[in-house]
């Protein structure tokens, strides 16, 4: 008998700045480890073939081969021109791409040094030597105003204008309702309804009421835009949302799902302007239990746009001349916060994970450069509509879930038990563990230990680990749950302007309400592999926009500490690796401490289970949430990182 032929395995190979990859395999939890002697030209983001050569073991991953390339991900590159005599490169901002592009004289145009640049990939590398290309765009000089925010979406591939015809279409809708359509919903035009949302919000898609019933129970309404009436199945409008999936905000600008005209003008919920909308109403007991809910077509008229700001001033007594002003609803907006927190408390009490982990707000001046860098401060007012809206988006997802309609859900999976063992590596060494076996894996478990160590010096950091414990959120035909929210059903119901599983759901649900819950198993049919195909479809747009407004945002803080370099700040060790450790400053810009910047003459011995970094000849323990001085040695935009050393 001859050998039996090892296995071709198919997946996406994901590259690794230090040469070596990861191959993720579709449907299978963990990926392979490739060896960068085994890579065999596969660039990051490719569809390769992979053969096995050394099964798991443990922890460890299984390592493999590339044996051939599939499908090359990309044909064009954003990166860096740097000219030389009689030819030029572009460097890559994709530091995995894992090559410089040659580009011979002829096929330079008029790039000049430093310009950013898309080149096209004629030859891809082979056997050590560079890929070859020719630039078929000049974006302009790195340091020009607004270059780093345009690399950024042609790196992406992010759809920068609308094609006319989808203007033309959006065009053509009016900006006032049709009254002939007011007699098909309820008209709650004399309802006091507010919309809450930061001051800078133009798309307001989601408002609210609260009353109480004579019994003591809480009526919650929440409205939200019925695009779905003006986004018509199969249009212009329609299929052009598909491939963008939902918007993509990046400081200065928008990228937005849908065009202005639906966004900003007929679906916004502005204040005195009558709107058609999709409105749940809630019946919720003392406890936070719903104990009724109704979907419903409405015709709504928001009373007052308020502010986050403003409201908070009005639950916590803070500004007398807001409380003037607003002094007529103020019983109101006691009511919105005592509901909110009864929610709140409802939800803590089975197990949702309330991971404290800041947001970035970054300030541009008037040529979009970053002058400030700070934690965006939330308030309890914001809670109050995270709060309102989980609940909307529970109650409509167990709804449907029982009438089993087509549907998308948001799935948030169970965490891997083997992740969860790495996690309580590090928990042991603070007293602490995650409570799990293989059997029983439950949210309670992980919010038991944040809630123990709320307020220490440790909150953040094991914030940020239980994060990367956790399995990524995705869009999905079937409901699973959502772990992180401790939720058996769960959709995205109150975005429909910004995201596009919403705007399929409301279509869904305004089919139903019109046939009167009695859809032809025909249409089923046809509507669930639509719900199948568009969670996909979303669920890899909103991934693709994360990492685009994630490393728009390294860009614009590596700037702002362009001019700090030899400053010094106290900072966090948010990370402990192999090569050093990162330190995370009050500001939430985090850069990295190298070894040979922690101390002369020093070798640092990392202990992986423990998360420590040991000195050799000083003794001195670095551990996650040690609080450190740092002075800024380096901060590159172009780069996307900071870097540190240890000055005490």
């Amino acid at each position: 008998m001859g050998k039996k032929k090892k296995q071709k395995i198919e997946g996406i190979f994901r590259a690794n700045e230090k040469g070596f990859g990861f191959v993720e395999i579709e449907g299978e939890e963990e990926d392979l480890f490739i060896p960068s002697n085994s890579v065999n030209g596969a660039l990051n983001g490719d569809t390769v073939q992979v053969t096995i050569f050394k099964p798991k073991e443990g922890t460890k991953r299984a390592e493999a081969k590339v044996v051939k390339i599939v499908k090359r991900e990309r044909e064009t590159i954003v990166g860096i021109f740097q000219k030389s005599k009689n030819f030029g490169f572009v460097v890559p901002d994709d530091k995995k791409f894992g090559t410089d592009i040659f580009i011979s004289k002829s096929k330079c145009k008029e790039a000049k040094n430093n310009d950013k640049v898309i080149a096209k990939i004629l030859k891809y590398p082979e056997r050590g030597k560079n890929a070859e290309g020719e630039i078929v765009e000049i974006l302009g000089n790195v340091n020009q105003a607004g270059v780093d925010m345009l690399s950024v979406i042609r790196e992406f591939d992010l759809p920068s204008e609308f094609p006319s015809f989808v203007k033309e279409e959006a065009e053509k809708i009016s900006q006032e309702i049709n009254k002939k359509d007011i007699k098909n919903r309820k008209d709650l035009r004399d309802n006091i309804i507010f919309t809450i949302d930061g001051e800078d919000a133009k798309d307001l898609d989601d408002a609210i009421c609260v009353s109480k019933t004579e019994e003591g129970n809480y009526i919650l309404d929440v409205h939200i835009a019925d695009v779905s009436y003006y986004v018509k199945e199969g249009s212009k409008l329609d299929k052009e949302a598909i491939k963008r999936g939902t918007s993509i905000y990046m400081f200065d600008r928008v990228i937005p799902m849908l065009p202005f005209e639906i966004s900003n003008g007929i679906c916004s919920l502005n204040a005195g302007k009558d709107r058609f909308a999709l409105s749940c109403t809630m019946e919720i007991d003392n406890k936070g239990n719903v104990v009724s809910s109704e979907v419903y077509k409405s015709i709504i008229r928001v009373t007052e746009r308020m502010t986050y700001t403003n409201v908070n001033k009005i639950i916590n007594n803070l500004d007398e001349e807001v409380l003037k002003k607003y002094s007529k609803y103020i019983d109101k907006f006691k009511l919105m916060e005592e509901l909110a927190n009864i929610l709140k408390n409802r939800r803590i009490s089975q197990g949702y994970l309330n991971l404290d982990i800041p947001e970035s707000k970054i300030t541009l001046d008037e040529n979009g450069r970053a002058i400030d860098v700070k934690k965006y401060e939330t308030t309890f007012a914001n809670e109050i509509i995270e709060q309102f809206m989980l609940t909307a988006n529970e109650s409509v997802a167990e709804k449907f879930y029982w009438l089993e309609a087509p549907f998308i859900y948001r799935v948030h999976e169970e965490p891997d038990y083997e992740k969860i063992r790495e996690t309580n590596k590090f928990l042991f060494n603070i007293g602490e563990k995650i409570k799990a076996t293989k059997d029983n894996i439950r949210p309670r478990a992980f919010s038991d230990v944040l809630e123990k160590l709320k307020g220490t010096e440790y909150e953040k950091v094991i914030s940020t680990l239980i994060l990367r414990t956790l399995k990524l959120a995705k869009y999905e035909s079937e409901n699973k749950g959502h772990f992180g929210i401790a939720s058996k059903y769960y959709c995205h119901f109150t975005s429909p302007i910004r995201r596009y599983p919403d705007l399929f759901i409301h279509r869904v649900i305004s089919e139903y309400l019109a046939n009167d819950y009695n859809l032809s198993g025909e249409r089923i049919s046809e509507l669930e592999n639509k719900a199948k195909k568009y969670a996909e479809t979303s669920s890899e747009t909103e991934k693709n926009a994360t990492k685009a407004e994630r490393d728009a945002e390294d860009i614009k803080k590596a700037e702002f500490m362009e001019d700090k370099v030899g400053e010094e700040y106290v900072g966090i060790v948010s990370s402990i690796t192999a090569f050093g450790m990162f330190v995370e400053l009050e500001s939430t810009v985090e850069g990295l401490i190298r070894f040979e910047n922690m101390g002369r003459n020093e070798y640092f011995a990392y202990d992986e289970n423990k998360k420590t970094l040991t000195g050799e000849r000083t003794g001195r323990i670095f551990k996650i949430g040690d609080s450190v001085k740092v002075r800024v040695i380096e901060a590159n935009k172009m780069l996307r990182k900071v870097a540190f050393e240890l000055s005490n």
